[in-house]
């Protein structure tokens, strides 16, 4: 499984992504649109999420959510409680 992994590994330049939607490896800044709470995640490989450090995977709902977005939109998501509307309040590297 490691040597899976490591063949299929990539390296990325995050200097040379494009930050102007949510991408793998973007930090996103979200308001919830229903209780007004703000919340800041790194989006991630699923080997690399841990909720702990603000890193969510990209393979989460909200991960899926957010991808492609850009600063402005609002997403709609849903999650095991129901749908969530976040905004995208700001995208960065």
């Amino acid at each position: 499984k490691l040597e899976e992994t490591l063949s299929n590994a990539r390296i990325i330049d995050e200097s040379k992504l494009d930050s102007s939607k949510v991408l793998v490896h973007s930090t996103v800044k979200i308001k919830n649109l229903i209780n007004s709470a703000v919340m800041e995640y790194k989006l991630v490989a699923q080997t690399e999420a841990n909720l702990a450090e603000g890193k969510i995977s990209v393979d989460s709902p909200i991960g899926r959510g957010l991808l492609g977005k850009m600063t402005g939109d609002v997403a709609e998501i849903v999650i095991p409680s129901g749908n969530v509307k976040f905004e995208i309040l700001e995208i960065s590297r």
